[in-house]
């Protein structure tokens, strides 16, 4: 565990992986203290065993295959898959700090994750009207290569982002990932990148002033 003395964030780094239920709880608890003004604001980067996740809008019969166990998210969004071998980061700031603006997290979210893909020689980017990170995959097709799902409650943030670096691909066929049938998945491995999550870890952190800069400016029009 480290802290960014700059923002008095506290930056916590997993190495085991964390079941997802407890990870929940914990981000739960932070965020209720962060909102009373009892707890510090919170980056942390993880690793779940496998896990399928339900947002808010999940449908039933996107749930394809429930051969992990499926839990019941909070967050926005519909069906995802963590696991081995993906990074997952919790992302849990006070926005009445910031500015009150949803859409720019978001917005300055993803450009976190595709700033950071791009040091490592990976184009990625966001679609319109499809959530997540994107890039082009191995067959020249756009797949997916990160997730993004968000909960704000009394202006705190929760959930965040996870980018496949070398996750099993064939568990992502359990569920229609984000509600999206016609695109595929893929991962930093898959497209030739061999990555550990602490070159990962250092790369993003280091673009993390850049992520917290953003969130004091309007977000930008598309």
């Amino acid at each position: 565990m480290t802290d960014n003395p700059n923002h008095e964030i506290e930056i916590r780094i997993d190495r085991e992986q964390v079941p997802y239920r407890a990870a929940l709880e914990e981000m739960t608890a932070r965020n209720a203290a962060i909102a009373e003004g009892t707890g510090r604001e919170l980056i942390w980067l993880l690793e779940h065993p496998p896990v399928y996740t339900a947002g808010t809008s999940a449908a039933a019969d996107e749930l394809l295959d429930p051969r992990f166990e499926v839990v019941e998210a909070g967050r926005g969004g519909r069906y995802t898959y963590h696991g081995p071998g993906q990074r997952v980061g919790y992302v849990l700031l006070d926005l009445k700090k910031r500015a009150r603006d949803v859409r720019g997290f978001v917005h300055a979210l993803e450009g976190w994750v595709i700033a950071t893909l791009g040091d490592f020689g990976v184009e990625s980017w966001r679609a319109e009207g499809r959530i997540g990170i994107w890039t082009r995959d191995i067959d020249g097709r756009e797949a997916k290569i990160g997730a993004i799902g968000v909960r704000i409650r009394r202006w705190v943030t929760m959930h965040g982002f996870s980018v496949n670096l070398a996750p099993d691909l064939s568990h992502f066929g359990g569920i229609v990932p984000c509600g999206i049938e016609e695109f595929g998945v893929t991962s930093l491995e898959r497209l030739g990148v061999t990555l550990d999550f602490a070159a990962w870890d250092r790369a993003l952190l280091a673009r993390m002033g850049e992520f917290l800069a953003q969130l004091d400016r309007p977000c930008p029009k598309d």
